[in-house]
């Protein structure tokens, strides 16, 4: 009874270690293709230039409350009891409208996150689906992101499908995906929240994966 049932727990683990053997997988550079669209790079600087225009008027208020704090420093002996204690209202509603203020900006699902959402998600989905189609026509059970959290020590070329992607986004070479020197890829500064504040901040974007020396990517093509 015990050889059958280790002659069958045999046979299971020979079977599974068969279907892991045969299940295909790839990865693709989600930073390299997005690089390569026109209106995701727009998109960045477009919210590059809110990010500034929204952290220059919060600068700004906060000038004009140092000031108003400085002013009632230098007064302050001359004031009533009364006067102070209106002054000291003024000065912390202002401080308060300006917490407040950065918070709808900059906070969590803050207008920068909105309109981020509104201007690269359509973008993002985009790539998605060509990348799903790529998954499908290769038969790929799974696909990993390079660029994405997950760390890759090594990655083997003939599992890169950065370029079949590219193709399903009619931005593929001319060379049809055949090996090519590429230049190093400038990427979009992403807008940050204004340093010193306690507003609670928007999560940050996926970190970026770095790159070889030379800059080229993986080559070689897959069928």
């Amino acid at each position: 009874m015990k050889k059958l049932l280790l002659l069958s727990l045999l046979v299971l683990l020979c079977a599974t270690a068969q279907v892991a053997q045969a299940q295909k997988f790839g990865y693709i550079d989600s930073e390299y293709v997005l690089s390569k669209i026109p209106a995701y790079s727009t998109a960045q600087q477009e919210l590059n230039t809110l990010s500034g225009n929204w952290q220059k008027d919060i600068e700004n208020q906060k000038k004009d409350l140092d000031k108003m704090y400085r002013t009632y420093q230098a007064e302050e002996v001359l004031l009533t009891e009364p006067m102070k204690k209106k002054r000291q209202e003024e000065i912390l509603k202002k401080e308060q409208e300006i917490k407040g203020y950065q918070n709808k900006i900059f906070g969590f699902e803050g207008q920068l996150f909105k309109k981020r959402q509104e201007l690269t998600k359509p973008i993002q989905d985009q790539v998605f689906e060509a990348v799903e189609k790529v998954a499908k026509k290769k038969q790929l059970a799974i696909v990993f992101d390079k660029s994405g959290d997950l760390t890759m020590l090594y990655t083997n070329p003939v599992h890169d499908y950065t370029e079949f992607v590219l193709e399903e986004l009619g931005l593929a070479n001319e060379d049809r995906n055949q090996p090519g020197q590429k230049g190093a890829v400038r990427t979009v500064e992403t807008p940050k929240t204004p340093a010193g504040d306690t507003a609670d901040s928007e999560p940050e974007p996926t970190p970026r994966a770095t790159r070889s020396a030379n800059g080229q990517r993986p080559t070689g093509r897959k069928n």
